[in-house]
């Protein structure tokens, strides 16, 4: 059931695009759905700019026209998906180890959906592991200045290195990604400023005041939400 809802979520998303739009292409299996959908609309004049290598392949099999945020740095609407959907639909994102692009085109858009399966919507933000992308070089002191942060915010355990069956997993850009298991973030913005103050954290994965709604997918249909 739950490929169902993400993809009753990803078709209502791109009955939102028009004609001549540019579009923020999310990463992950909701996000992926949305491509399609999008793609099956044959819509012309589209560009579009993918948050990840392998959205950008999905894209091009589809035969969707392609742009990066250097030659179109103002996208009319993006789509994405979320690991997580709390309260005035702050996010946690970055499962996909995307989420210094997906910031980027989130962040130059003008408009920002975000695509979800009923059980991403949560009441505190925190049970899903907080990504932090991180700088690979030096990034055991990186994760020991993380988790000073983290204690100073009653977080008791460390972020760790992710790891994959192929080793040390390192995002688009060749940086690592550590994930703190939180339990439950009390002050959101503030741990978001803490994070990046810290020297080597390149981005983390709390999407706050960025998206405009979601699109949330169920048994019987879609429920929109607003912050």
């Amino acid at each position: 059931m739950s490929d169902a809802r993400k993809q009753r979520a990803g078709e209502a998303a791109a009955g939102r695009v028009e004609a001549g739009m540019v579009i923020g292409l999310g990463t992950g299996s909701t996000a992926a759905w949305f491509v399609k959908a999008l793609a099956a609309r044959k819509l012309p004049d589209l560009r579009c700019v993918p948050t990840s290598e392998k959205t950008a392949d999905l894209a091009r099999e589809l035969g969707l026209t392609l742009s990066t945020l250097d030659d179109t740095p103002r996208i009319d609407l993006t789509v994405d998906g979320t690991d997580e959907v709390g309260p005035g639909l702050a996010l946690i994102k970055g499962g996909g180890a995307a989420l210094l692009r997906e910031k980027l085109v989130w962040e130059a858009s003008a408009r920002c959906i975000v695509i979800a399966e009923a059980a991403k919507v949560v009441k505190t933000l925190g049970a899903f592991p907080l990504p932090i992308e991180v700088v690979a070089f030096g990034h055991k002191t990186t994760g020991n200045r993380i988790a000073d942060v983290l204690a100073d915010h009653d977080i008791a355990l460390p972020a760790r290195l992710r790891q994959a069956d192929r080793g040390i997993v390192r995002t688009d850009g060749g940086n690592v990604i550590y994930d703190a298991t939180c339990g439950a973030i009390m002050d959101p913005v503030r741990l978001a400023d803490d994070l990046k103050l810290i020297t080597g954290v390149v981005e983390h994965g709390l999407f706050l005041d960025l998206a405009d709604e979601a699109i949330i997918g169920t048994d019987d249909g879609v429920d929109m939400l607003t912050p």
